[in-house]
């Protein structure tokens, strides 16, 4: 499968919050980063199923889907409830990858944490959400509820 087509086949998926098709565009060894999460391996496939189950109200969008052979682009916006706080969410992402195999190697998301802050967890992300102390209590958080939902 051509690159620009597994991610659109990523996306795709996770629109239909079908995390086995997402994990399935990975590599066993795949990396993905985040301003919350640094995973490896299988705990990559572990997030999207987490993020699907829990996603009941998820939403989203994708677009400026780009690739070439080794790497690729793609702009998505997710819209939902975030699940610690009940508070609506609105997220603009960027995405890059990188293929080996024509499965993805190496996937980075870039969103603005303090905006995402803001939104999720109201006057504690507008105050500190620009703050590595809030980041890191995010990301312990995040890799805490991650290991128990394996």
């Amino acid at each position: 499968m051509p690159p620009s087509e597994r991610i659109a086949t990523f996306y795709s998926a996770f629109q239909q919050r079908d995390a086995a098709a997402m994990a399935a565009c990975y590599t066993p060894d795949a990396t993905f980063r985040d301003p919350v999460f640094d995973l490896q391996g299988a705990d990559v496939g572990r997030m999207w199923r987490m993020l699907c189950e829990r996603g009941k109200d998820l939403r989203l969008e994708f677009t400026n889907v780009r690739a070439d052979a080794d790497k690729g682009s793609a702009d998505w916006q997710a819209w939902y409830r975030f699940s610690k706080t009940g508070r609506a969410v609105h997220n603009m992402i960027h995405a890059q990858f990188h293929f080996r195999d024509g499965l993805i190697c190496a996937h980075v998301d870039d969103f603005d944490f303090w905006r995402w802050s803001r939104q999720a967890l109201g006057p504690a992300g507008l105050l500190l959400g620009w703050s590595p102390l809030l980041r890191n209590t995010v990301r312990a958080e995040a890799a805490r509820t991650l290991a128990a939902f394996r």
